[in-house]
Parts: C-alpha cells; sequence; structure tokens
C-alpha cells in the first residue's frame, strides 16, 4: 500500500505473450505504465527496464504529484516493439489518504 503523496514508490508490470512467457521487452521503442485513478483519470507515466528486458519487467517510480488521489488504483504496464502493441494484466493497488 502507498500513502498519498508517496514519493519513490516503484510500481512494475510484466509483459507476457498470450501463453503467459515474459516477453523480451529490451528492443522496445514505447515503454509506459497506465494508471487509472479512483476518481476515473487515466494518466500514462514514461516506464523504464528493471534489467536488461529479457525477463518483461517494466517499472515506473512515483515523483511529487503522482500519487494524488485516495483510494483503488489499477495500473497496466505497456510496450510498443517492432510496431506491435503489447499490454500487461492490470494490477489493483491501494492508495491510503493522510489525515
Amino acid at each position: 500500500m502507498s500513502q498519498v503523496g508517496d514519493i519513490g514508490t516503484t510500481i512494475k508490470a510484466t509483459i507476457t505473450d498470450q501463453d503467459g512467457a515474459a516477453l523480451d521487452v529490451s528492443g522496445a521503442s514505447t515503454l509506459q505504465l497506465l494508471f487509472l485513478k479512483p476518481n476515473g483519470v487515466l494518466e500514462t507515466q514514461t516506464a523504464t527496464l528493471t534489467g536488461d528486458g529479457t525477463d518483461g519487467v517494466i517499472q515506473y517510480v512515483t515523483v511529487s504529484g503522482d500519487l494524488d488521489v485516495p483510494g483503488v488504483w489499477k495500473s497496466q504496464g505497456y510496450i510498443v516493439d517492432a510496431g506491435k502493441e503489447h499490454k500487461s494484466s492490470v494490477d489493483v493497488f491501494h492508495v491510503k489518504p493522510n489525515i
């Protein structure tokens, strides 16, 4: 779980093929994490590789202003590789309010 206003929270996604095997994303031209906030706003952030990309894992590290709404958030990885689009499964995480 995260708190509203947290900075430095790492959010990861794994891009897989239809059989569930990790895709090699090392050559992808686009790496993004999509975030659907509890208020319905969709935001897109540029992601980075966590390693050499062969494991299919991409990540985004939050900065000031990212986690601005308490509640249930959804995230999804998105890449473009060799002109083809691929998305991860949707993950859910909670952002707790502050007092």
